[in-house]
């Protein structure tokens, strides 16, 4: 890996003619938040840098909540995602060993993953239940995304990761090599003060493996005492960027449509002959903390919590599933 540099006003110059070849979506902040939007010529200069996080996951531009499978309809240019948080690139690695499988691999994800070059942005600062590091995840990226991206001041750096972000660099005029080791040794300390701020965040909390055998030997109690405020609206699940159920709805004309699902909904596990083994509410609730922390690790080698914190901030029952797991630590 290395680093490559850019004048602020000659990136924003860049994009404006990649928009002629590629579709560009990009983390801005809005009266509502922040989240990805798709850039054009008016809104580069919105672009948000190394601030966390977009609150759409990453795994909906790949696996989209609603599509015909019966046919390819697939985008003509390819797509650029700038912004993306190293919790989400790490998720990514979970799905591609679910869909890009040798023996049952998806050609909607497949080329929709080729067909996208990610631009990773490393976290200065942290959000409330941002908590990566707890989970062995650094909070910038070295591997899963092409590139990554640093503001500092009026210079924009590229940490290059793949040989298709290389080619996206070379492309653009009046890139250059970074050899100001100041810049590099400012990133490095921006790096140090975020661990810092989620080590000091997450004091207690722990870590994936050992959450795993906590889940599987928790008892009864505690997954009806927070399924309790539960409202089984499955925002949990949208929100995470590893969770990918889905159902496969016949529909008239031998068409198929793939539709996002999720474990928390009532009837998510209910058979045709009527029997449903999630019909009582703490063992739904349950069943999604066993998927991700003791049945995943069983068959994948990425894990399947990356520590974003969505499901937190999106839970309408004000669950905080890092409040169960130091309950019962």
């Amino acid at each position: 890996m290395h680093y490559l540099t850019i004048d602020k006003e000659e990136w924003d110059k860049a994009l404006e003619q990649l928009l002629v070849s590629y579709r560009i979506i990009a983390s801005m902040e809005n009266e509502f938040g922040q989240d990805y939007e798709e850039v054009r010529p008016g809104n580069i200069s919105g672009i948000t840098y190394n601030k966390p996080k977009p609150a759409t996951p990453l795994k909906t531009f790949f696996l989209p909540v609603r599509e015909n499978v019966s046919g390819e309809d697939f985008p003509e240019k390819p797509i650029i995602i700038i912004g993306v948080p190293n919790c989400d690139i790490e998720g990514a690695s979970l799905l591609d060993e679910i869909y890009l499988n040798g023996e049952f691999n998806d050609p909607f994800y497949r080329k929709r993953r080729e067909n996208t070059i990610i631009i990773g942005s490393d976290c200065f600062g942290i959000q409330e239940h941002c908590h990566c590091l707890s989970y062995n995840i650094k909070p910038w990226s070295v591997s899963g995304a092409d590139l990554a991206v640093i503001r500092i001041g009026d210079k924009v750096i590229f940490r290059v990761i793949s040989k298709k972000g290389e080619d996206l660099m070379m492309s653009v005029i009046h890139i250059q090599p970074l050899t100001d080791t100041s810049v590099t040794e400012t990133i490095e300390k921006e790096h140090g003060i975020t661990e810092s701020l989620l080590k000091e965040s997450n004091k207690g909390l722990p870590d994936y493996i050992r959450t795993g055998l906590l889940v599987r030997d928790a008892k009864e109690e505690i997954w009806k005492k927070y399924a309790s405020t539960c409202v089984s609206c499955g925002a949990c699940t949208t929100a995470c960027p590893t969770c990918t159920c889905f159902l496969l709805i016949d529909k008239p004309g031998f068409e198929k449509v793939r539709q996002t699902d999720a474990c928390q909904y009532p009837g998510f596990e209910r058979v045709a002959g009527g029997e449903d083994g999630l019909f009582e509410l703490p063992k739904r609730f349950r069943n999604r903390y066993m998927c991700k922390y003791v049945w995943k690790p069983q068959k994948f080698n990425a894990i399947a919590c990356t520590g974003c914190g969505r499901c937190i901030e999106a839970c309408i029952g004000k669950i905080s599933k890092n409040k169960l797991f130091m309950e019962l630590a």
